[in-house]
């Protein structure tokens, strides 16, 4: 019966969205399946690399943040710098437990660039490895320096007890469903977003003479799955069954994924609704303000959520605003690592973000006035 009742939004999504003829139900589709295609495929990719390689090489990548050395920003400035946003996510998460310094956090943060990585990597390959590099070196830097000032206990929750762990609820026949039609789905929707990765229209490349958005269809069942899998159980449902570190790898996948998935879903639908009700324009922001696009830039990087990120890399990549800003962006913005954070830890997020800032207008401002 759960099994059912889980899985009726995703059929009534699939059935409004071939049925209904309406502006604004389309723009909502569209933000859902954007959210899955480009943001919850990679963010599950992220998660089976790291589960995977820990499994397979027998190391513990919370235990490596949890080990209160000099290599511990590194190594949280190196999950961050992933493209995507998992490895941040893990990282502000090992912070809320008690398992890593402040300092890990905002060298997480200030290393992402979120999902614009993915777009800049595809069209400016040598360009994107750079702004990589830059982001671990900076997040690098930051993280120890954060730790000298306030040390690595600064802004926790004393609540927040080290070493919790999560008590793994029993796998029934419903739950063990429920992932097998998860992975199906995720299967043809991680192919579909490396082709989205490289600007390809992946709708018009599978369109048919019935039907002409394929892909979208699959982003919107897909999204509505994930969401209500992680939003059962707040209504007496079995959905996501809670997990320790010894969980097995794809349900710790599906279940991290689920998670972050609704967040990135809320910030879509903010950012496109936004922009449907009050006539939003980004890139008339930009006009006649060559000082203060750098600035403006990475006001942007503040905005919780890859799709204003995103909009910045697509400016940039379009001549529209110069490398300065998109520096300034990539170091500010956390991309949809920083919902999550804002509702474990919002204190946290905030003043982790601000302190993103300060690396973000110093190597933005000075190559704006050195190179450009």
């Amino acid at each position: 019966m759960s099994v059912v009742l889980i899985l009726a939004p995703a059929l009534l999504a699939a059935a409004l969205m071939l049925n209904a003829e309406s502006e604004l139900l389309d723009i909502i589709f569209a933000s859902v399946a954007d959210a899955y295609l480009q943001v919850s495929t990679f963010v599950a990719a992220t998660f089976l690399i790291i589960y995977g390689l820990e499994r397979a090489l027998k190391i513990d990548a919370t235990a490596m943040l949890k080990r209160d050395t000099i290599w511990q920003v590194p190594v949280a400035a190196g999950l961050g710098a992933l493209p995507g946003c998992g490895g941040a996510i893990i990282v502000v998460t090992q912070y809320v437990t008690g398992r890593l310094s402040f300092g890990g956090v905002v060298a997480a943060l200030t290393a992402t660039m979120g999902d614009a990585a993915f777009l800049l990597i595809a069209r400016e390959p040598i360009t994107g490895l750079a702004m990589i590099v830059v982001g671990f070196t900076v997040g690098t830097l930051s993280g120890w320096i954060i730790n000298a000032i306030h040390g690595g206990d600064f802004l926790r929750d004393s609540r927040s007890k080290p070493d919790v762990k999560i008590e793994a609820e029993h796998d029934d026949a419903s739950t063990r469903l429920l992932d097998k039609l998860w992975m199906m789905i995720l299967i043809p929707g991680m192919v579909l977003a490396a082709l989205v990765a490289f600007q390809i229209d992946v709708d018009a490349m599978f369109a048919t003479a019935s039907f002409d958005r394929p892909a979208t269809l699959l982003g919107v069942v897909g999204g509505t799955l994930a969401m209500s899998m992680r939003l059962a159980p707040r209504f007496g449902i079995k959905g996501d069954a809670a997990f320790s570190a010894s969980a097995g790898l794809v349900r710790r996948t599906i279940s991290d994924t689920n998670f972050v998935t609704v967040w990135v879903i809320f910030a879509y639908l903010v950012f496109e609704l936004s922009v449907y009700f009050l006539n939003l324009d980004l890139k008339t922001v930009f006009d006649g303000w060559a000082l203060f696009t750098p600035m403006i830039a990475i006001l942007l990087g503040f905005l919780p959520g890859c799709g204003p990120q995103v909009l910045v890399t697509t400016m940039y990549l379009s001549g529209i605003i110069p490398l300065s800003a998109q520096i300034g962006n990539a170091i500010s913005n956390d991309g949809d690592a920083l919902f999550p954070a804002i509702a474990i830890a919002p204190k946290v997020a905030i003043v982790a973000t601000l302190y993103s800032a300060v690396p973000a207008v110093i190597l933005a401002y000075a190559w704006l006035f050195w190179m450009e």
